[in-house]
């Protein structure tokens, strides 16, 4: 089912269908000149690609993005508040909430961690919340929280002014939120928890897949992009190298590479793309790290079954917005119930991202179904089950026109000295009729997504 039924979107049809389509080349060009790209690694080989886009945007009405907005905030505040609670006192789990076990065995759970607290007492400064809206209840539904490295928010950035360029009539004619300032939250927010000195942008390098965003966010917001090789710790003090030999103390590193590369004396020795002494800068609090190392504790797929009851058990409320219906074979009932329904549910393991890991028992052959029966059985903690969502179709423009094609939303939330939703996001695409991976490393599309209305 397509979801098209808005006043907003039909106001948008109507334009479009007196634009001159062959402009589109315009924005094509666009993301070519500027290299907005999303690389790819397939079959051991690294593939740097322009990331597909699409004319038609995905409209969400204003009222309708409020009760996104107001439910995102809510479990953001519970989220850096479990993640504050299992890093000190875990009163959640002396309390019964969340089993100790679902917690240590997480995979990202850095125990090494315990007893220190951030810079402000905030550790999810830039999230990316993935939702889907269900075409049965018309409601939005949570699928994950990304709480690490979340990315993908200069693609829509980047192609809103070439979109207003290209077709100013929608802006004209439309009420459309803007998104440019973006850039200002984000650098505001590093700002807010910076340590003292310069902030600036880590990147592996431009082989690394979003490459071309880690160059935007470091422009837009006046920080230096830098690699390992341009930092250096000395006395638990982080500097960057200056070209004239001189050195400049950084007070808050954006960071663009996971926990276990981000040290080579702390986490993964043989990493070449880390901080030598950067997390004993940081465990002094001589520097923020954002998002906070640890974090992946609280987007490992289990530990999202619990979120609901973080809001409940955190800030006293019922949750605004619904977690996919998810089932934990940790739990022997839960168990019963997927070993039953195999062939009908969607399977994920906890620890993967990206779209990777995840098995939907209706495609799946018997000997497969078997398999994966065996691994629940051996390993219960390292999957998860949900119940598919038959989530909206939208409109896309493919070669023979308008088709509809399976979307979900990234929603992008930065925490600083209060909490802000973007009035925006990154709708994901699947190129193919008929695919639930829409996911940019599966090779999926993006859309501009315009929140529309008083």
């Amino acid at each position: 089912m397509v979801d098209n039924q808005s006043a907003e979107y039909r106001k948008f049809l109507e334009i479009f269908n007196t634009v001159d389509l062959g402009k589109a080349a315009q924005l094509k060009e666009f993301l070519n000149t500027f290299g907005v790209n999303f690389n790819l690694f397939k079959g051991g080989q690294f593939i740097e690609r322009s990331f597909p886009f699409d004319i038609i945007p995905r409209i969400i009405p204003k009222n309708e993005f409020d009760r996104l907005e107001m439910g995102i905030k809510q479990r953001m505040k519970a989220l850096n508040l479990f993640l504050n609670d299992i890093y000190n006192d875990q009163k959640i789990v002396k309390d019964g909430i969340i089993p100790m076990e679902f917690v240590t065995s997480a995979k990202a759970f850095l125990p090494k961690f315990m007893g220190f607290t951030p810079s402000k007492g905030i550790r999810s400064h830039i999230s990316g919340i993935d939702l889907v809206k269900n075409s049965k209840t018309d409601e939005w539904v949570i699928l994950e929280d990304n709480l690490r490295v979340p990315s993908g928010v200069s693609y829509p950035l980047s192609i809103r002014k070439a979109y207003r360029r290209t077709y100013p009539e929608y802006f004209e004619s439309m009420t459309i939120a803007k998104v440019k300032h973006y850039p200002t939250h984000l650098q505001e927010m590093m700002n807010y928890v910076n340590c003292g000195g310069i902030n600036v942008v880590l990147t592996p390098g431009r082989f690394n897949s979003a490459f071309y965003e880690h160059s935007y966010l470091a422009k837009e917001t006046g920080a230096k992009l830098v690699t390992n090789e341009d930092l250096v710790v000395v006395d638990d003090i982080l500097y960057l190298k200056r070209y004239d030999g001189a050195k400049v103390r950084v007070g808050a590193v954006y960071r663009r590479l996971d926990d276990d590369f981000l040290d080579p004396q702390f986490f993964e020795p043989t990493s070449l793309i880390g901080v030598p002494g950067i997390i004993n800068a940081y465990l002094k609090k001589n520097v923020a790290i954002i998002n906070a190392v640890g974090n992946g504790v609280a987007d490992d797929k289990g530990i999202y079954y619990f979120v609901p009851k973080m809001i409940r058990y955190y800030l006293g409320e019922e949750p605004i917005l619904s977690n996919a219906p998810t089932y934990l074979p940790y739990f022997e009932e839960d168990r019963k119930y997927i070993l039953d329904h195999l062939h009908e549910l969607v399977i994920k393991d906890v620890a993967e991202a990206g779209g990777y890991g995840v098995l939907f028992g209706s495609k799946l052959s018997k000997e497969e179904l078997s398999n994966i029966r065996a691994m629940i059985i051996a390993e219960p903690r390292r999957f998860i089950a949900q119940e598919l969502i038959e989530f909206y179709d939208i409109d896309c423009m493919m070669e023979g026109g308008l088709a509809p094609r399976k979307s979900d939303l990234r929603a992008y939330v930065i925490y600083g000295e209060e909490i802000k939703v973007w009035s925006g996001g990154l709708t994901r695409y699947a190129l193919e009729a008929g695919n639930y991976l829409v996911n940019s490393s599966q090779g999926g599309g993006f859309k501009d997504t315009w929140v529309v209305g008083e």
